[in-house]
């Protein structure tokens, strides 16, 4: 079995607060992700939607304006 799969999971912290009557969670490790939900659940799947439009954009944001004799290879992580 490969050691690697051909896409990547993460796994991020996630910080769960209560406020009220919403459970507020953010992330340490992607500054600027938070979610807000009346469960923790729903906090959490916000927090995940919040995670990945900022690695998205991000991502995009680094590709802009690359030289076009620029390299662009994968790089597994695990």
């Amino acid at each position: 079995m490969p050691r690697y799969n051909r896409f990547m999971r993460n796994e991020f912290t996630a910080i769960i607060e209560r406020d009220g009557d919403l459970y507020i969670a953010y992330c340490p490790e992607v500054p600027g992700a938070n979610g807000q939900g009346r469960t923790k659940d729903s906090a959490l799947a916000s927090l995940g939607k919040a995670i990945s439009l900022i690695l998205e954009d991000r991502r995009a944001d680094a590709l802009r304006g690359l030289p076009k004799d620029a390299i662009r290879e994968t790089v597994i992580v695990g």
